[in-house]
């Protein structure tokens, strides 16, 4: 990945030297010949340097990039769910990008907050502080921490920590802040509290209420297993087609705004099912992406390929499910805010055969796919594959 930013960087300045030359083709003859010494030892420059670099990429074949492609997207959602608030920002305290934990605490929504100082979000008198330890991180001078407080939370402490980072395909370093709340420390002798004689012990508590959400996403996730059991056993035997569209239909109807569910056959995939929302509108979009040649979505194919399952969070390519007939985005159609595709496969040693996918998106408002429900959906598909099997 290093090699393939350093070669992006050379190519970047070659462009920019051409047009250069270009651009100074208008001087007088006599003053030409410096221009064309210049343009021969770009020439060189290029046979010598960057074609080799080529050739040494291409070498590695689209095995590389597709490893360096799931490795990225598995660092996006690691990012995304981490459970302590985190944003990545320049050394201008502008947001690059910040996790949902990071959203949460600050009350602000990343698309928003993305391309502003965060420390706009701070006390006035925090400020300074934060774009000068910030600043100074960027520069290569060590992490650095620090406290600060949010204007709408200003009697809670955070402690900021703040340290470099260099991103792939960008060409400045960026700088990691990860948001933490300051602990209470309740020290206690020895011979208080039921502390062992001779040891102080050193409680670390948090001041936070019982987490209901979490209540309610376990209910959630009963309700979806329940759901999925009982329409699997009703679906009838012998139509792998049913199978899916009832699969479809529950996942729709628990905790995904959209589902469409399409089938590996020897021919290629094909679409079996659309479940949306309710209304005209909704409905005319379900019958585009119905009409969809699943072929022309990457992510369907990568999935229906590599038989792994793919959770994205505000999805930055917006064509990655393809496009429709009049060939507008499907996701921005359907203001997709994050997606989940997921195989249905065979559970065998060493991988089984993936027999259809299942794409799930949550739109608008609605809060992001998390890793427990992805979880769910993914023991769910081995139940759809079973069914699938008995139904060959």
């Amino acid at each position: 990945m290093a090699q393939s930013d350093e070669s992006g960087d050379d190519l970047e300045d070659f462009v920019r030297r051409v047009a250069e030359l270009r651009a100074a083709r208008g001087l007088p003859p006599d003053e030409q010949q410096t221009l064309l010494d210049a343009a021969l030892f770009e020439l060189q420059h290029v046979s010598e340097t960057l074609w080799p670099k080529y050739e040494r990429l291409a070498a590695q074949g689209p095995a590389r990039a597709s490893a360096d492609r799931t490795e990225l997207q598995l660092l996006r959602a690691l990012f995304q769910r981490l459970p302590l608030p985190v944003a990545l920002i320049g050394g201008d305290t502008v947001v690059r990008r910040m996790n949902l934990a990071a959203t949460d605490l600050t009350g602000v929504r990343a698309g928003y907050a993305a391309g502003r100082p965060l420390s706009g979000l701070l006390r006035p008198g925090d400020r300074s502080a934060l774009r000068s330890q910030a600043a100074a991180v960027a520069r290569g001078e060590g992490p650095r921490s620090l406290r600060v407080h949010l204007q709408q939370r200003p009697e809670e402490t955070l402690r900021a920590t703040l340290t470099a980072l260099r991103p792939p395909n960008e060409p400045h370093p960026a700088v990691l802040m990860v948001l933490q709340s300051d602990m209470v420390h309740d020290r206690q002798d020895g011979g208080r509290s039921g502390a062992p004689a001779g040891r102080t012990g050193t409680r670390l508590r948090r001041a936070t209420a019982p987490d209901l959400a979490e209540v309610a996403a376990h209910a959630a996730q009963i309700d979806l297993l329940d759901g999925m059991t009982t329409a699997l056993l009703s679906a009838p035997v012998g139509e792998p087609e049913a199978v899916l569209d009832a699969a479809a239909a529950v996942l729709a109807a628990h905790g995904a705004d959209w589902a469409v569910a399409d089938l590996v056959t020897g021919a290629g995939l094909r679409r079996i099912a659309v479940k949306g929302p309710s209304g005209e509108e909704a409905a005319a979009l379900a019958a585009r992406m119905a009409a969809q040649d699943p072929a022309g979505c990457p992510i369907v194919v990568d999935c229906a390929r590599e038989g792994s399952s793919l959770l994205q969070v505000r999805p930055e390519d917006l064509d990655c499910f393809g496009r429709d007939a009049d060939g507008d985005s499907v996701l921005v159609q359907a203001d997709v805010t994050s997606l989940l595709c997921v195989p249905v496969q065979e559970r065998r040693e060493g991988g089984g055969r993936v027999l259809g996918v299942l794409s799930l998106f949550r739109s608008g408002g609605t809060h992001a796919f998390s890793m427990a429900h992805a979880r769910a959906v993914d023991v769910v598909s081995r139940h759809v594959a079973l069914a699938m099997r008995r139904a060959v």
